[in-house]
């Protein structure tokens, strides 16, 4: 696909060492000005580096400010995170400045329900416990407190694409499986409805997390939420640092309410890995801390890299901005023959009919128009005839409320 802009010419910056095949699919689609960092930039290199690129890849710790947009806006045209929040980037500002933003919401589901399973085996079982007494030279060979899952009930906080993939998982351990959502969901296999978070908690000897990071979510894991647990129920959170007290776990696997936990994400994390973790839960028996490793297997990157390298492609070349978290999702069929323009604006009265104006006044006929809105941005991808496009472009750009407006091809 020829675009209008020299694909060898616009240059993409990869941070943090994002998967090689993001950068192997760029190229294979003629974007070859593909430039990869293993580190985070700090806001003031960062803002330096995208004076002069076009799209940049991101994954965790690389936050896209305020700032950085206001600074950079008039070049960025998109933000891909590879990974599957979008919670480094201020989508708001996004939006306003005409910026795509892409990312992979559900590549690393099967790593993270995997991770679950495999820590609830080793819960139940006591390892860290024993296997911590091992390195000391204790040999605590014993039944004492070690279970099977078979039989046990798995309840599922948080019935979405993991939560759900977590079910099938379980029931194929043959545990009982609960589960709890505040969006009606299917169960899938044998799962059942808990149809309260209350009833969830008193009859599952298990409990594990998947909740998005919302203002609804915020410490929803307290001392009264644990309190409706199970005596000896173990818990574990591989969603989101922000859900979870810590001190109130902490103080519940003290106080032997609960038999033990698994923790991978904290409200505090650190930045690097030159930085110090601490935690309130460190030192505490059967209790698994991770640093925020459950999507992070060579499998979910790869997944990750193929999933936003292709939807950056698909924009770049197309105009789709399915999957996108700040412009109106858009995909209009291609067409031979014809120029396409691209013009995100202002969601006010009038931007459609003053397009429609602006290209009937340089005689173009309009072979192919989609528009999609939001409360705030406007997105229209217009195919018109084969003629001189620039004169169209010029009058798109006066139109009043334009944000951004292009040719594509």
């Amino acid at each position: 696909m020829k675009t209008s802009f020299p694909k060898e010419k616009l240059k993409i910056l990869l941070l943090e060492n994002i998967h090689p095949i993001a950068k192997k699919k760029l190229e294979e689609a003629g974007y070859s000005d593909v430039e990869i960092l293993k580190t985070a930039l700090p806001e003031s290199e960062l803002i330096a580096a995208l004076q002069t690129t076009k799209i940049v890849g991101i994954r965790s710790k690389t936050k896209i400010t305020q700032n950085v947009i206001a600074q950079c806006k008039h070049n960025l045209l998109a933000v891909g995170c590879f990974c599957i929040g979008t919670n480094q980037v201020q989508l708001k500002e996004a939006a306003k400045a005409g910026v795509a933003v892409f990312n992979s919401p559900y590549s690393n589901t099967r790593s993270v329900a995997e991770l679950v399973l495999a820590e609830c085996v080793m819960l139940l079982r006591r390892i860290p416990e024993k296997n911590a007494a091992a390195h000391k030279g204790d040999w605590l060979k014993t039944t004492e407190g070690s279970y099977e899952l078979r039989g046990k009930t798995l309840g599922i906080v948080g019935y979405g694409h993991i939560g759900s993939q977590v079910s099938v998982l379980a029931e194929a351990f043959g545990m009982k499986v609960l589960y709890y959502d505040v969006v009606p969901k299917l169960p899938l296999g044998n799962a059942v409805n808990a149809e309260s978070l209350e009833k969830l908690l008193s009859q599952s000897d298990i409990v594990t997390l998947h909740v998005p990071e919302e203002n609804s979510t915020k410490n929803m894991v307290d001392a009264k939420f644990i309190s409706h647990m199970k005596k000896n129920a173990i818990f574990l959170n591989l969603s989101r640092g922000t859900v979870v007290d810590i001190d109130a776990l902490a103080k519940a696997l003290t106080n032997k309410h609960l038999a033990g936990a698994a923790v991978d994400v904290y409200p505090l994390e650190p930045k690097g890995k030159g930085e110090k973790f601490s935690s309130t839960l460190q030192g505490l028996n059967n209790v698994i801390l991770t640093p925020h490793i459950g999507g992070s297997t060579n499998e979910a990157q790869y997944n990750i890299g193929i999933d936003v390298a292709t939807k950056i492609i698909n924009y770049l070349d197309k105009g789709n901005t399915v999957g996108s978290h700040s412009i109106p999702a858009l995909n209009l069929p291609m067409q031979d023959g014809t120029h396409r323009i691209l013009h995100i604006h202002n969601n006010i009265p009038g931007v459609m009919s003053a397009i429609n104006n602006a290209i009937s006044s340089t005689n173009t006929n309009i072979l192919g128009q989609y528009l999609k809105t939001n409360e705030s941005i406007g997105y229209a991808v217009i195919d018109i005839a084969q003629i001189d496009s620039s004169k169209t472009l010029e009058q798109m750009k006066k139109i009043e409320g334009t944000i951004r407006t292009r040719i594509l091809f």
